[in-house]
């Protein structure tokens, strides 16, 4: 079964159509979306975490007693922090990037939105994120969430993936071509 412009074909996918299934029937899917959010953060924001999490050196035992151990700091809840462990426990946690990615986009497919992959050289205010967000919508015709994160390479400009389309208006891009167009 291929849902979701083929989440289900990579095993994060499956492992993320799982956790969205589970908690669809719990009624959680935002109370999940969110712990993911948080959790997602933390791998962002912490060395020591992204290490447990994509390391191969860590065993099972150990990894699901640091996800335990880590998962009310947190403050993730139940459905998710069982989700982490068995994730532990199969030695799949270096999956959960793709995982957290697969389920926001099937959370949002669900509500009837879609995602935006955003690459942006500085971090967006809030004016400038609500500013695209209104006008991917008037694209779409539907509600848009904006992942958004921060490449400094792209020295400038955006790059914008919106399902199979991707909008490159990077300085970065824009240099290159121009590069090209000069070699003749």
């Amino acid at each position: 079964m291929e849902t979701s412009g083929g989440i289900q074909a990579s095993l994060g996918g499956r492992y993320a159509m799982a956790l969205f299934e589970l908690a669809r029937d719990e009624r959680q899917i935002d109370v999940v979306s969110a712990s993911l959010s948080t959790l997602n953060q933390a791998v962002a924001g912490s060395d020591d975490f992204r290490r447990l999490v994509t390391s191969p050196l860590v065993n099972r035992t150990d990894a699901a007693h640091a996800v335990a151990a880590v998962a009310p700091e947190l403050g993730l809840d139940p459905l998710t922090t069982k989700f982490l462990g068995v994730l532990a426990s199969n030695r799949r946690l270096r999956d959960l990037p793709a995982i957290m990615r697969a389920y926001r986009m099937l959370a949002a497919d669900y509500r009837g939105e879609t995602t935006a992959e955003v690459v942006s050289a500085h971090p967006l205010d809030a004016d400038q994120l609500e500013a695209l967000k209104t006008k991917l919508k008037a694209q779409t015709g539907k509600d848009v969430t904006i992942e958004a994160t921060v490449d400094k390479s792209i020295l400038g400009g955006l790059i914008v993936k919106l399902g199979s389309r991707q909008v490159d208006g990077s300085i970065r891009t824009k240099l290159n071509m121009l590069a090209q167009a000069m070699k003749g």
